[in-house]
């Protein structure tokens, strides 16, 4: 059976982000308490709320994600720590991955992730231009992100990755090209590239559907030029040794995310805390996917001390199919047909074949080796990629 990864949001910021969209936020420490006390609830009751969910005993991925987690308090870290370690088995070389916002991992909070077992951390960097930074409400210059690197280092922390955001306020090419530059001189062993989204789940993104000039929205680079950005992040990053792996994740070999891999490839994970996601088999080998509500209020009070879950759901074959589709195209590796044919059965997959030559024609996949893959220009409408194999599903379900 495969190995487990754990992911444990800690949904608290010292400042809410102009384009952030998760469920986070700023809060109080009695808050802090309350939440740690329930995510430990969680993961005390996991077995018993799942029943005859197949977990797998042997954890190789933790992964603390929000939010900042290095906002809660030394303690909270080691009642996290003692509650992983005694409802999981995690292996010695887990990887253990701390997302972190430069100058905000002070060094009783260091001692403690480190005393956790962290082994990785993921810089939320966004930019390394300190103008760009400060319009998005970001408290760290270029100086307290290189000084941060060289702290956690100097403390045996090796596995760095550092995120930027394409289409930042007052972004312009020359000023991308400088974090670019910057990154690769950091000499980290992982980065992620993402595009800034517009939606209605941020500041910023409310301001620039609504046209207006708040948050620097005024500023912001326009879609088309915040793909050539993309773009050029593939290019240079991979000069530097950081090959593109999956859409937004670089890495040297070997230094990929154990953790976030695990999502790609459909392999067990649990999530815990709030808006958390799970991906687990039954003993009947049928994948189960449930989340938790993505509203604070609403998960600190809950009648069950473990937290109610969300949208449990066993999934059933068409649906573990189109996953195996958009979740593995991510991956630069590919799709490949012998796979899915040997999980899901030829005639099923079959029924992809003139949706894949269609994207093929019009250059968003290839499909060469019995391997489909992205293109440069499906990596940038990679969405409207995944949709089409959607619409496959109406066939599929009538042969099951």
């Amino acid at each position: 059976m495969n190995s487990l990864g754990i992911y444990i949001s800690v949904p608290f910021c010292r400042a809410k982000c102009t384009y952030c969209n998760f469920a986070s936020g700023v809060s109080s420490v009695k808050a802090h308490e309350q939440y740690v006390t329930r995510v430990c609830g969680e993961i005390r009751s996991l077995r018993r709320r799942l029943g005859d969910a197949a977990i797998p005993d042997l954890v190789d991925s933790i992964y603390l994600g929000g939010g900042t987690p290095s906002v809660l308090a030394a303690a909270l870290v080691g009642e996290l720590a003692r509650t992983l370690r005694q409802e999981f088995a995690v292996s010695p070389d887990a990887e253990i991955t701390l997302e972190c916002a430069p100058g905000q991992l002070d060094d009783s909070s260091l001692e403690a992730m480190l005393a956790f077992g962290v082994n990785r951390i993921s810089f939320g960097v966004q930019s390394l231009v300190d103008r760009e930074a400060a319009a998005t409400g970001r408290f760290h210059t270029r100086e307290v992100v290189l000084r941060d690197l060289e702290r956690v280092r100097s403390a045996g922390v090796r596995k760095l990755s550092i995120d930027l955001i394409a289409g930042m306020p007052y972004q312009t090419p020359a000023s991308w090209q400088e974090s670019l530059e910057v990154l690769a001189a950091t000499a980290v062993d992982h980065a992620s590239i993402y595009m800034l989204e517009i939606d209605e789940d941020s500041r910023l993104g409310r301001e620039l559907l609504a046209g207006g000039s708040r948050y620097a929205a005024q500023t912001v680079p326009s879609e088309e030029v915040t793909a050539d950005l993309y773009e050029s992040a593939i290019t240079a990053l991979g000069a530097n040794g950081l090959r593109q792996y999956e859409i937004s994740n670089f890495a040297r070999v070997g230094s990929e995310s154990r953790h976030n891999l695990k999502y790609w490839r459909r392999e067990p994970y649990l999530g815990f805390g709030l808006d958390a996601h799970s991906m687990v088999r039954t003993r009947n080998g049928g994948g189960l996917r449930f989340c938790t509500t993505a509203v604070l209020d609403e998960y600190l009070r809950g009648d069950d001390l473990a937290g109610p879950l969300q949208e449990v759901r066993e999934l059933g074959a068409s649906e573990e199919l189109e996953e195996a589709w958009f979740l593995g195209l991510r991956l630069r590796a590919g799709v490949a047909w012998h796979d899915l044919a040997a999980e899901f059965g030829s005639e099923r997959v079959e029924n992809f074949r003139p949706v894949v030559r269609e994207l093929c024609q019009l250059e968003l996949l290839t499909d060469e080796q019995g391997v489909v893959r992205l293109t440069r220009r499906g990596l940038l409408f990679s969405n409207d990629v995944f949709a089409r194999f959607l619409e496959v599903e109406e066939p599929a379900l009538q042969m099951q």
